[in-house]
C-alpha cells in the first residue's frame, strides 16, 4: 500500500486547482461586479436631499425616492435631512442619563458684561435647518461648533449694547430677535448653509453672588409697574365718570335757564296783555285783578265759619266739611 503525505496531497491538487483558474476567472469577475454595481442603489426619504460626490467633486444632486449612483471609490452620497430642527446650546449643555435630565453651566460662554458694565450670566437656545446642503457639507469644517461660536459672538454683541436693567426684564424679547438677525447675517456671511428658526434665551441672571439682590430691584420694580398700572386704571374709571357728571351737571344748567327764560318771557308777556287790557278799562281790569288773587290765596286757606248766635261762645265750622255735608 502507498502511503501519501499531506504534502503531497495538496500539491497534487493544487496543480488541478491552478489548471482550473483560467475557467473560473470570467464568473467570478461578472459575480464581483454584479455585487459591487449593486451596491450603488440608496433611498433618500422625503424631506431628505442626496449630494453626490465623483472623486470627491459634487456633480449633482438627488430628490427623495430610490436612487443610484456608482459605488465607491468613483462616487459617494451623503444624505442631508433638510426639514430637521437642529439644536445648539451656549452657555450649558444637557445631558440625558437614566431617566433624568441635567444641565451643566459652561461658565466661559455664559458670563457677559452689558452695556452698562454689569456682568451678567446668559444661556440661550438656538434652532437651525440646513437650507443648502452642498455649503453646509463642503464650504467650513464642523459647522455645528461654528454656529455656537457664532452664536456666543452675536449674544454677546448684542448684550454689550443693552443695560443689565433692560435684559432682566422688559428687554429680553428684543435681545433675542437682535441676536437672531445679527446671527443669521453671520452665517450668511460664513456661508455656513444654515437658517436660524428661533433664539429664546433660558437664562438671563446676575452672578450667584448678587442674583437674591438684583432679584429683589426686579421685584421692587415689577410692584411699582403694577401699582402705576392700577393708579392708571383707577384714573381711567374716575376721569370719564367725572366728566361725565360735569356735563350731566351743565345740560340740566342749560335746561333750567331755558325753563326760567322762557318764564319770564310768559310771565312778560302776561303782564304786557293785562297791562294793556288795563289801559282799557281800568276798574273792571282792577277788581277782576283783585277777585282773581283772594280766590288764589283762599285756596291756600282754612275757611271756616263764624255764627254769632252760638250759644256759649262761637262756633267754628270748616267750610270745606260744610259743604261737603251740604252736597250729600
Amino acid at each position: 500500500m502507498e502511503i501519501r503525505y499531506p504534502e503531497d496531497i495538496l500539491r497534487g491538487g493544487g496543480g488541478q486547482l491552478f489548471r482550473q483558474l483560467p475557467k473560473l476567472a470570467a464568473p467570478m469577475t461578472l459575480v464581483l461586479a454584479g455585487l459591487w454595481l449593486a451596491a450603488g442603489f440608496y433611498m433618500v426619504d422625503p424631506g431628505e436631499i442626496g449630494v453626490v460626490r465623483q472623486f470627491g467633486k459634487e456633480v449633482r444632486r438627488s430628490q427623495p425616492g430610490l436612487r443610484y449612483r456608482l459605488p465607491w471609490p468613483v462616487e459617494r452620497v451623503v444624505v442631508v435631512n433638510l426639514e430637521r430642527v437642529r439644536r445648539a446650546e451656549i452657555g450649558f449643555r444637557t445631558f440625558e442619563r437614566t431617566h433624568d435630565t441635567q444641565h451643566r453651566r459652561v461658565s466661559e460662554e455664559a458670563l457677559m458684561l452689558t452695556g452698562d458694565e454689569n456682568i451678567v450670566e446668559a444661556q440661550i437656545i438656538v434652532q437651525y435647518q440646513v437650507k443648502d446642503p452642498s455649503l453646509y457639507l463642503f464650504r467650513v469644517d464642523a459647522p455645528h461648533e461654528v454656529l455656537q461660536s457664532t452664536t456666543e459672538v452675536a449674544l454677546r454683541s448684542m448684550v454689550g449694547n443693552t443695560t443689565i436693567d433692560d435684559i432682566l426684564t422688559v428687554g429680553r424679547e428684543q435681545v433675542q430677535l437682535d441676536t437672531q438677525e445679527f446671527l443669521q447675517r453671520l452665517l450668511d456671511i460664513y456661508e455656513t448653509g444654515v437658517r436660524v428658526t428661533e433664539v429664546r434665551l433660558q437664562v438671563v441672571d446676575p452672578p450667584e453672588q448678587v442674583k437674591d439682590a438684583f432679584h429683589e430691584v426686579v421685584r421692587a420694580r415689577e410692584d411699582r409697574e403694577r401699582l402705576i398700572n392700577q393708579a392708571q386704571g383707577y384714573k381711567e374709571d374716575v376721569i370719564p365718570k367725572a366728566r361725565g357728571k360735569a356735563q350731566q351737571t351743565i345740560r340740566a344748567a342749560e335746561a333750567y335757564q331755558q325753563e326760567r327764560v322762557l318764564m319770564a318771557q310768559g310771565d312778560a308777556e302776561k303782564f304786557t296783555a293785562v297791562l294793556a287790557e288795563y289801559r282799557k278799562a281800568k276798574e273792571v281790569t282792577r277788581t277782576r285783578l283783585h277777585l282773581e288773587t283772594v280766590e288764589r290765596l283762599l285756596k291756600q286757606v282754612k275757611k271756616v265759619i263764624v255764627d254769632p248766635r252760638a250759644t256759649g261762645g262761637v262756633a267754628l265750622l270748616p267750610l270745606a266739611e260744610f259743604r261737603l255735608r251740604e252736597t250729600r
